[in-house]
């Protein structure tokens, strides 16, 4: 079999971390790296779900919010219960 080289820049604390996983699973980043794209190629495609999990401006908004809130001794801690109803109000 005929093998190619690809040179790729990579952060290096990125490249201790994932040589120390692949190693402890006993294979080399190169090794890992060819299982990747060996199963890209099987399935078409990513061999996992990509998708963008950051939550949009609000979300981070009411999150920081509520964290503020969680933090203030001012404010009265309450049950879900006692919460729901004082929004029904």
């Amino acid at each position: 079999m005929t093998t190619s080289s690809y040179t790729h820049r990579l952060d290096p604390q990125l490249r201790a971390q994932s040589e120390a996983i692949y190693s402890a699973l006993g294979m080399s980043l190169g090794t890992a790296i060819n299982v990747f794209l060996k199963k890209s190629v099987a399935v078409g495609g990513f061999p996992f779900d990509v998708r963008l999990d950051s939550p949009n401006r609000e979300t981070v908004e009411a999150l920081l919010e509520a964290e503020k809130t969680a933090k203030n001794p001012a404010v009265p801690a309450m049950s879900v219960e006692d919460a729901l109803m004082e929004l029904k109000r």
